[in-house]
């Protein structure tokens, strides 16, 4: 058998109480899910899980507007005078004098 080293993880409460929960959920203690998670890590030389954010799905205001812009662009409900460029150079120039699109 192997010898073990101490390492010290420090998590707020909730997110203890959240992470133990889920561990105990499938039969794992909390240390347990760390070392699963430390083993994956190395036999698979990458993080084996999908890293999200809360609010990686949601759009932020400014993007949102932008797509609302574009749907009633397409739709016709608003007028289509977006400028169009066939280089950088020109777009950068454009934007330089405007200072946005």
């Amino acid at each position: 058998m192997m010898c073990t080293t101490p390492v010290t993880i420090a998590l707020d409460q909730q997110l203890r109480q959240a992470v133990t929960a889920q561990s105990q959920a499938v039969g794992l203690t909390l240390n347990e899910y760390f070392v699963l998670a430390a083993k994956q890590l190395v036999v698979q030389n990458r993080i084996s899980f999908v890293v999200l954010t809360p609010d990686e799905d949601e759009p932020n205001t400014v993007t949102r507007r932008a797509m609302v812009a574009i749907e009633a662009k397409e739709l016709g409900l608003i007028p289509d005078d977006s400028p169009v460029f066939t280089d950088v150079t020109t777009m950068l120039t454009y934007l330089d004098q405007n200072g946005k699109l």
